[in-house]
């Protein structure tokens, strides 16, 4: 059963950084970084393809966040830096193995085409 387990979060003052960490069992063609904050729909944050490591980010993002593989580990990374309090939210992790998915991960409602999904990590930034 492919798995995927988050680690890494946890709570930072405004303007701090965290890296998260997403280990995996299989060899998803496609993997991406989500969030979700209370009462707000899941929104993607950043993917990348992992046959050529093309990555793509949320404008929220952009400049902050970075994304990338140790595929020699089998683990995903998302370093972010410069946080603020609206980047507070529970971050998943998600894969799939079809270009589509990647290409509309970032869309509303993008997180729908992912098929294997993460249970989570907690980030909360204070100001």
């Amino acid at each position: 059963q492919v798995q995927l387990v988050e680690s890494g979060g946890g709570s930072v003052q405004a303007g701090g950084s965290l890296r998260l960490s997403c280990t995996y069992t299989d060899s998803s063609y496609c993997m991406a970084w989500f969030r979700q904050a209370p009462g707000k729909e899941r929104e993607g944050v950043a993917v990348i393809y992992r046959a050529d490591g093309r990555t793509n980010y949320a404008d929220s993002v952009k400049g902050r966040f970075t994304i990338s593989q140790d595929s020699a580990k089998n683990t995903l990374h998302l370093q972010m830096n410069s946080l603020q309090p609206e980047d507070t939210a529970m971050y998943y992790c998600a894969g799939d193995n079809w270009a589509f998915t990647c290409a509309s991960g970032l869309t509303p409602g993008g997180s729908k085409g992912f098929r294997r999904w993460g249970q989570g990590t907690q980030v909360t930034v204070s100001s």
